[in-house]
């Protein structure tokens, strides 16, 4: 019996099918797959500038805000980035052997405040009822990181509100986004009073594990049109309150995590790393994982050192009122 000629139905069908084979798992490597990649994440540190004392005074690195800056993530304690900030781990990459504030800062102390879960209101109240008031030969070197809770929490699973505004539209976000303006600029004063010899702020702005498309659902979250919108008021809050500071000093920690967050494989994109095209987040989207945490070690240092200008002997913070006249 001599063979026939496939169907024009069966040669449809399997070319569906070859289709079909080909794109899941293209769609699960661009749409899916979040692979953390291995060794070190963030910019490169220069080694010149661990090469001196910077500072005899005592200095005490200041840790203040949430699970980022608590540690939530690494795979240890002494993989945070504010453990980082201090001391190299035993494990340290070979590019950062040597480049901590310890080597540079002799008569270093650390305190860490940052509690995992709290937003900006629980940020103020911590300080005004746990941080003390240090010593006036004290210099204090504060890092923080605020007011990525206020947005994310509660998930889309309760009504927004305010610290909790996730699913809010950008007009009943308003006035929340106001308060935390105020807020924020009473945290910063709050900390300058704690040092009356002197201190420097680094405040990390937020990250978005969308990588800046605000698609929600491909971080298992509910929808939020205006999620972008509000997340960008509330860093432009954090950028304008500091701008009238000398001593606070804003950390992009925004810029820095683009193209490593849910669409870290799709090549396509504006944010694309070809160089490290991996996921720097935790399990729970929120929090960085351990390379997360080697990058914002890395881009918080970056910051001191160029900001570090004078030893702190000589600095004096000022403060540009940048209250409206009506609020004056």
């Amino acid at each position: 019996m001599s063979s026939q000629p496939p169907s024009r139905t069966r040669r449809w069908l399997l070319l569906l099918g070859v289709i079909i084979v080909a794109s899941v798992p293209a769609y699960i490597e661009f749409f899916l797959r979040r692979p953390v990649g291995e060794g070190p994440a963030g910019p490169m540190i220069p080694a010149t500038d661990f090469d001196r004392i910077w500072t005899e005074r005592p200095v005490v690195l200041l840790g203040l805000g949430d699970s980022v800056t608590r540690g939530l993530g690494a795979q240890s304690q002494s993989h945070t980035y504010f453990a980082r900030l201090q001391h190299n781990p035993v494990d340290e990459f070979a590019d950062m052997q040597g480049k901590c504030l310890s080597v540079v800062l002799p008569n270093l102390t650390a305190e860490n405040f940052a509690v995992s879960g709290s937003t900006s209101i629980d940020h103020l109240q911590t300080l005004q009822t746990q941080v003390p008031t240090y010593p006036d030969d004290v210099f204090g070197l504060v890092v923080m990181t605020t007011g990525g809770n206020d947005l994310i929490h509660s998930y889309g699973r309760r009504p927004p509100a305010e610290g909790a505004m996730y699913g809010a539209t950008i007009e009943q976000a308003g006035p929340w986004i106001e308060n935390f303006r105020a807020r924020l600029r009473t945290i910063f004063d709050e900390i300058q009073s704690r040092f009356p010899g002197g201190c420097v702020i680094y405040v990390g702005d937020i990250y978005d594990p969308t990588d800046g498309v605000g698609d929600a659902p491909s971080i298992f979250l509910p929808d939020w049109p205006d999620g972008l919108a509000i997340h960008a008021k509330y860093n432009a809050v954090i950028r304008e309150v500091a701008a009238h500071r000398d001593h606070v000093h804003v950390v992009d920690l925004y810029e820095t995590f683009l193209g490593h967050g849910s669409h870290c494989r799709q090549f396509w994109r504006a944010h694309y790393d070809a160089a490290d095209p991996h996921y720097w987040f935790y399990d729970n989207i929120e929090d960085p994982n351990d390379r997360g945490h080697d990058a914002i070690r890395r881009v918080f240092l970056k910051r001191i050192l160029k900001t570090w200008e004078r030893p702190p002997d000589a600095l004096n913070p000022t403060l540009r009122d940048d209250r409206k006249p009506h609020e004056q």
